[in-house]
């Protein structure tokens, strides 16, 4: 069993370097999003997915520690929690120490990536409200009223005021 909980404890640990290194990856989207510097997103993406998979992977091996844990103990896997576990060590200090304190470790990472993620998620709605607005700038350009002009006849000329029809103004 002792070996189970150090194979825990560090499989813990390896996620939250993970874990952290997601984080400072989104730290470094932010600026990004702020200034819409696409291809830079692209590659944060790219190096996030990188990670992403790293910690599946890691998360498999917490899995099947875990089941191992459960046929050891003769307990339901999914009843078995870390904190469960924590009180269940009080007969082993040194360990009980280590997994509350990855625990708290994960605890803590895991509340600042949803802070930070959650920071990113509105600049990306922002910019996603920005556009729209843009985009529906540019179709009443196209639907703006016709001018007063009248032909010799008294009709309307028919010209349309803002951005002449089928021109795509790219400063816009």
């Amino acid at each position: 069993m002792a070996s189970l909980i150090e194979n825990l404890i560090n499989v813990l640990g390896k996620e939250n370097e993970e874990y952290k290194g997601l984080i400072e990856l989104s730290r470094q989207k932010t600026p990004v999003l702020i200034a819409g510097d696409l291809k830079r997103l692209e590659q944060i993406t790219d190096e996030e997915q990188i990670i992403v998979d790293r910690i599946n992977l890691l998360e498999k091996e917490r899995i099947e520690v875990m089941m191992d844990m459960s046929n050891v103990l003769n307990k339901d896997v999914e009843k078995l929690k870390l904190t469960n576990l924590i009180s269940m060590l009080d007969k082993s200090p040194k360990e009980q120490k280590q997994l509350r304190e990855v625990h708290d470790q994960l605890k803590t990472t895991m509340a600042d990536m949803q802070q930070i993620n959650s920071h990113n998620q509105d600049l990306i709605r922002e910019s996603l409200e920005l556009v729209e607005f843009n985009m529906n700038v540019v179709r009443s350009m196209k639907a703006a009223p016709e001018t007063a002009n009248y032909t010799r006849y008294a009709e309307t000329s028919g010209i349309r005021m803002g951005t002449p029809p089928g021109v795509f103004d790219a400063k816009q």
